[in-house]
């Protein structure tokens, strides 16, 4: 998803602007959540900036109706920063274990038990073996160079997108506390499989997008930005369900990770209420969504940490190791990246 166009001659456009660089001036111009708008001088600055670039050869009646809508800063550094490791995770992978059959991995990529010895979700090692920390390492592994781009491309349109929306903290802490509600899921809903990839993180993303809807809805409409920011959010919101119910539908074909999906969309909308739930500007309100969003994310996550490790979840034992878990389903599987 990206910054909504409407492309007629005389329609609205809606352009994500964050910085402006005119006179020596190279401060950026930011949003400002708390009161809803920047100052007047700034913002009346940035307008004449959008008009001179885009609308010099427009009537003057047709610039005056540009509305611009402003973002919290102008580059997603995490957006690009994780897709950058990601791409050089899977990179080191095959070069370490080679590119295994289409019939083991249709993806393009390693041999499946690669996945597990570089921190894929492995419920087995979780649970077993204290390696908690394979509950975040799955989302810079992916099976594949077709598993990598389908989530990469979303990660640095849409995912990129929100970042320049929310701000940096904000977009990695939604990321990652999804990715490891996404893990917990998984260990709990499909122990026996083994996971991957930054699916469950960017379903957060969405999750997120869903909590800052619902926490904006009740902010005033009454300057033009706030007028703006409500028709852009309703736009992102149709957009968001689609996405979200696409995935979903998919998520349940075989060798997906449905569990991992739906965790991450949860994780994101509960801890998207409590970051967007502060940003109110009602005190009435603000309260609401904060205790509200932090309860039910403590309640989550604290009950499905204590069932995960409860010893109710039956783990297959072969998954102690991955060579002889996949030695059972493929007839001369050799394992190529077996730990030293």
């Amino acid at each position: 998803m990206t910054t909504p166009h409407q492309s007629n001659n005389h329609a609205t456009e809606y352009e994500a602007w964050s910085g402006l660089e005119d006179d020596g001036d190279t401060n950026s111009v930011q949003l400002d959540y708390e009161h809803g708008f920047e100052s007047t001088s700034r913002k009346t600055k940035l307008k004449q900036h959008i008009k001179n670039l885009y609308l010099h050869d427009s009537a003057s009646s047709d610039a005056d109706s540009l509305e611009i809508y402003i973002v919290h800063q102008r580059y997603a550094y995490f957006s690009i920063l994780f897709a950058v490791v990601q791409t050089g995770v899977l990179l080191l992978m095959i070069i370490q274990c080679g590119i295994a059959p289409l019939y083991l991995n249709p993806m393009i990529g390693p041999y499946p038990d690669a996945l597990s010895y570089w921190g894929g979700k492995n419920a087995m090692d979780i649970l077993e073996m204290g390696e908690w920390w394979r509950l975040i390492t799955p989302i810079f592994l992916h099976a594949g160079v077709i598993h990598l781009i389908g989530n990469v491309a979303v990660q640095l349109d849409t995912g990129a997108f929100f970042e320049r929306e929310w701000g940096s903290r904000i977009w990695l802490a939604i990321y990652l506390s999804s990715a490891v509600g996404s893990s917990i899921l998984s260990c709990i809903f499909m122990p026996n499989s083994i996971s991957v990839g930054s699916s469950g993180a960017v379903m957060g993303l969405f999750g997120g997008k869903l909590a800052e809807v619902v926490c904006r809805f009740t902010e005033p409409c009454m300057t033009k930005q706030e007028k703006i920011g409500h028709k852009v959010r309703k736009e992102q919101l149709g957009v968001v369900l689609g996405s979200v119910a696409i995935v979903m539908l998919f998520s349940f074909i075989p060798f997906v990770d449905w569990a991992a999906h739906l965790g991450g969309l949860i994780a994101g909308f509960v801890v998207g209420l409590v970051l967007f739930g502060c940003w109110i500007e009602n005190k009435r309100w603000r309260i609401w969504w904060c205790a509200t969003g932090a309860g039910i994310t403590i309640i989550l996550f604290t009950a499905s940490l204590i069932y995960m490790y409860s010893g109710n979840i039956e783990v297959h034992e072969e998954l102690a190791d991955v060579c002889q878990y996949y030695q059972q389903f493929y007839e001369g599987y050799e394992c190529s990246c077996q730990r030293n």
